[in-house]
C-alpha cells in the first residue's frame, strides 16, 4: 500500500516523476495506451512511490516524451481496490485475499516537461 498517499486521500497536489515508457492495457473500448512514470515525488520532495501507470492523455501526448524525461503534473489522490475480480475470483480466492485497498494518482493535468 502507498501509505504516503493514504494521508492525502482526495487532495489534488503537484507531483514529479521520470518518464520510462509507453504501454498498453485492455479497456472497454479496446486497447488503450498508457504511460509509466517512476520515482514519483510530491512538491515538497517527499518520495511517494517507485512507479505509477497513467492513461496516455493529450497532456502526455503533446510533450513527445523520451525515456528519462522529468515530468511535473497535478493529480488527485484516489483509493481503489486492486486484485483479481474476474469470473473465478471467489473460487480462486474465497476469502478475498487477492483484493486489497491501495491508492493512485488520478486525472493528471498541467503536465510539463522539466
Amino acid at each position: 500500500m502507498r501509505d504516503s498517499l493514504k494521508v492525502i486521500d482526495g487532495d489534488r497536489q503537484t507531483f514529479y516523476g521520470e518518464f520510462v515508457r509507453l504501454g498498453t492495457k485492455r479497456g472497454y473500448k479496446g486497447t488503450e495506451e498508457t504511460v509509466l512514470l517512476r520515482s514519483i515525488y510530491d512538491s515538497f520532495g517527499k518520495f511517494i512511490t517507485d512507479h505509477l501507470w497513467f492513461n496516455f492523455t493529450k497532456g502526455f501526448e503533446k510533450l513527445n516524451l523520451k525515456e528519462g524525461d522529468k515530468v511535473q503534473f497535478d493529480a488527485r489522490v484516489k483509493s481503489y481496490t486492486k486484485g483479481y475480480k474476474g469470473k473465478f475470483a471467489r473460487i480462486l480466492n474465497p476469502d478475498k485475499a487477492g483484493e486489497k485497498k491501495d491508492f493512485k494518482l488520478s486525472h493528471p493535468t498541467r503536465i510539463i516537461r522539466l
